[in-house]
């Protein structure tokens, strides 16, 4: 029996998440013209960690309570959900214009990183806690070298003097955006993902099947609302560079966290997984290299290829 209040949590978890990310693409843009920093910087950076939240508290609190099992299926589940419907349904609000540097820096790394976590996996079947302070090693990384090219873009920036048209918002009010809007993606992801799951569990849906699906899913939802919020605001480097950054986070950070706290053992159906979102990130890729771009049609097409993996998910599941 579905409760009348988790029916009302699932709502407000959704009111929750589209504002957040409204307020939260708003303050972030402003912070990056003041900071004449790329939109694309920030998306990497601080809207990707920010809409990261939920998987965070997921693997972590799977890890600490030893369901390490969870914090697999979910960051990868979450990665190829942010592949195919974040920029699936971002391409049709907007094609998708791809830079130069997302091209031929930040996606390579990304499913490097992806074929990293392959490997660490297939050795000895789980992440240990070397394996994790390995990821937490590279995040850092990750973050100084984006930080350092923000540092060089602001210099840039300045030395051309070149004026954006970005919405006016004082420093302070921005802020303001940001903190408020990461609370309200993160307790609405939460919302969100806890009414999800009673409503599963009500029509006796399996656990692992939930954490599959309706978990990974609904920790991605902050990726899908601020992506796609970000493109119809026309902040295209910043929908991509979200859902780039996102992933690399997951895989580095959340992942690094969790094997840290307690080694994850793999299955065969994580490694399957992973493969399978090698292949997501290489089609995503090859789409974007063509016209440097993401289509309405491409995005179909990422979007029918995701119901596939689902339909295959759900499957499995009951078998």
């Amino acid at each position: 029996m579905i409760s009348i209040s988790t029916i009302i949590f699932l709502i407000l978890g959704f009111v929750l998440l589209i504002k957040g990310a409204d307020f939260f693409v708003d303050g972030a843009s402003a912070v990056a013209s003041k900071l004449k920093v790329p939109s694309l910087i920030i998306g990497l950076t601080i809207v990707a960690m920010g809409t990261s939240l939920p998987e965070l508290a997921v693997s972590v609190t799977a890890s600490i309570g030893g369901n390490n099992e969870l914090s697999v299926s979910n960051v990868v589940g979450s990665n190829i959900f942010n592949l195919m419907v974040v920029l699936g349904c971002s391409a049709l609000m907007n094609v998708m214009v791809v830079g130069e540097q997302t091209l031929k820096r930040d996606f390579p790394f990304s499913v490097i990183c992806e074929i990293v976590l392959l490997v660490m996996g297939i050795i000895g079947m789980e992440l240990g806690r070397t394996d994790g302070f390995i990821l937490l090693g590279a995040f850092i990384g990750f973050i100084v070298y984006q930080v350092q090219s923000a540092l060089k873009a602001r210099a840039a920036s300045a030395a051309k003097d070149d004026d954006e048209e970005v919405k006016d918002i004082p420093t302070v009010l921005a802020i303001v955006y940001i903190i408020g809007g990461v609370a309200a993606i993160k307790f609405g992801g939460d919302f969100v993902v806890n009414s999800s799951v009673d409503i599963a569990t009500a029509f006796g849906l399996s656990q692992t099947l939930i954490g599959l699906t309706i978990v990974a899913c609904g920790t991605s939802l902050p990726e899908l609302v601020t992506s796609v919020v970000a493109a119809k605001k026309g902040e295209l480097d910043m929908a991509v560079g979200n859902v780039v950054g996102s992933n690399v986070f997951n895989v580095l950070m959340i992942l690094g966290v969790a094997s840290a706290i307690s080694p994850i053992t793999f299955l065969t159906n994580n490694i399957l997984d992973i493969v399978i979102l090698l292949v997501f990130s290489l089609v995503v890729w090859i789409f974007s290299k063509t016209k440097r771009e993401l289509s309405k049609k491409e995005g179909i097409i990422m979007l029918a290829m995701y119901a596939v993996y689902l339909v295959y998910i759900c499957i499995r599941g009951t078998m």
